[in-house]
């Protein structure tokens, strides 16, 4: 991509400025040591030892005394007010995936806008974990190795369908949509296979399982990106 301001040939942890456990960037630099900072996540990021490749965003709640140890060339300012900070960084970053931590927080309106982003970008495989929870646009083929009664929640962030293999309650044939059906709370019967028809469905699984569930996602096939990202 011609934006892109960092490209790696390994996956990459993805640094937002909501509050998270220290133990959630330690899983994820455990499998991606190189970071980006999503503006205030430069902070944190430097907060525990790191120094990021780039911190991309507004920089409008990156903390000046933890900037300050950030090389200047790092920086990355994007001023325009039509994406998230979020969303900026998937704009600029390239690499095979992407665990994203300080994401998923206590704002409700903000995780509403990170979902969105997902879908919007699900070329980019980001997995995103929280303090409960890990969120991923699910594949157009995704297989895992589970044992019985694990939750698996499939959210539609658009009309569409799933095929699926080794669910509780099955979602072949059934049509899903923000608006109507919903598959929360559903859950494993031991190994699963998921297959939807687009890239517009969410997986949400216990943030126990993230290892399990980004190996699975790295050895997925990828969806292609939009033409208009295609382009960019």
């Amino acid at each position: 991509m011609e934006n892109a301001l960092v490209v790696e040939k390994e996956p990459i942890t993805l640094v937002g400025g909501a509050k998270f456990d220290r133990k959630l960037l330690k899983m994820a630099l455990d499998r991606a040591p190189q970071s980006v900072g999503a503006d205030g996540g430069g902070s944190a990021l430097i907060a525990d030892g790191q120094i990021p490749l780039a911190v991309i965003g507004d920089m409008d709640s990156i903390d000046p005394f933890m900037s300050a140890k950030i090389p200047a060339d790092h920086f990355h300012p994007v001023a325009e007010q039509d994406s998230t900070d979020f969303e900026k960084c998937l704009m600029r970053v390239e690499a095979p995936a992407l665990i994203g931590v300080g994401f998923l927080g206590a704002r409700v309106d903000h995780q509403m806008a990170v979902q969105t982003v997902l879908v919007r970008y699900p070329h980019k495989r980001c997995l995103l974990l929280g303090e409960e929870d890990l969120i991923f646009v699910i594949p157009p083929e995704f297989s895992m190795a589970l044992e019985p009664d694990v939750r698996v929640s499939i959210f539609p962030m658009a009309e569409g369908k799933i095929e699926s293999e080794g669910l509780f309650w099955s979602t072949s044939g059934l049509t899903f949509a923000p608006d109507g059906q919903i598959g929360t709370s559903n859950k494993s019967t031991g190994p699963i296979r998921l297959i939807p028809d687009g890239p517009k469905m969410i997986a949400i699984l216990p943030v126990a399982y993230f290892d399990t569930v980004f190996d699975a996602l790295l050895n997925a096939p990828k969806w292609p990106p939009s033409r208009r990202q295609a382009l960019a």
